[in-house]
């Protein structure tokens, strides 16, 4: 190879070089500004409460089997000032002492506007759910004191979108605490045959990357 071939294939290194090292340059600029970006508008997660469980059958019968019928108000709200959320699938569920009582029942995808409030009213079923024996015992005990303690569950994705760009998955779960009272009818309102406990309880909630 000639002097001169040798001028030109370091040449041709010393560009394509430049130009890796170009790219580079902007990859990492364009992560700090959208790492800058994403801290400066770093989304607070959607609160959501529940409003309301309307109970229109909840029987316990030998052996071991659970009939549940109650319909869900669940609000959400989105707090962020510049911040959107899609919510691209979510499932309820009832649960008791961490068994799920009623199956579990998609919610409708939807986007969520800053400082929005979406507003869900499911109706949960579980026909004859076998309930292990030890919470059979409890159950009926709660039952008999007239307090049960049930936790409506949502798990599901949502993204969050600022401006036009639109983040990757992620992965949300929220618990809601509802107390039923069967002993005192005065905290209920009764529709009909089934009977609706005005709750307003607030739920603990969990966003985390997919």
């Amino acid at each position: 190879m000639t002097g001169k071939e040798y001028r030109q294939h370091d040449d041709d290194d010393q560009l394509v070089k430049r130009i890796l090292m170009a790219i580079f340059g902007l990859l990492i600029v364009f992560a700090i500004v959208v790492f800058l970006v994403w801290a400066f508008l770093h989304p607070a997660k959607p609160r959501f409460i529940l409003q309301d469980v309307t109970i229109y059958a909840f029987n316990l019968t030998a052996p071991n089997l659970l009939t549940s019928n109650m319909q869900i108000t669940l609000s959400s709200r989105n707090p962020n000032d510049r911040i959107g959320i899609y919510y691209l699938k979510l499932d309820m569920f009832a649960s008791y002492r961490n068994q799920q009582i009623t199956l579990p029942t998609p919610l409708p995808r939807t986007y969520q506007g800053h400082q929005d409030v979406t507003i869900w009213s499911p109706i949960l079923y579980g026909n004859s759910v076998p309930v292990v024996p030890f919470l059979e015992t409890g159950l009926s005990q709660d039952m008999n004191a007239g307090l049960v303690l049930l936790n409506i569950k949502v798990f599901g994705q949502l993204k969050w979108k600022v401006g036009t760009w639109i983040s990757g998955r992620y992965q949300i779960s929220a618990n809601c605490p509802a107390y039923i009272s069967f002993s005192d009818r005065t905290k209920a309102i009764q529709v009909g045959l089934a009977m609706k406990y005005q709750l307003a309880q607030t739920c603990t909630l969990d966003v985390s990357l997919d």
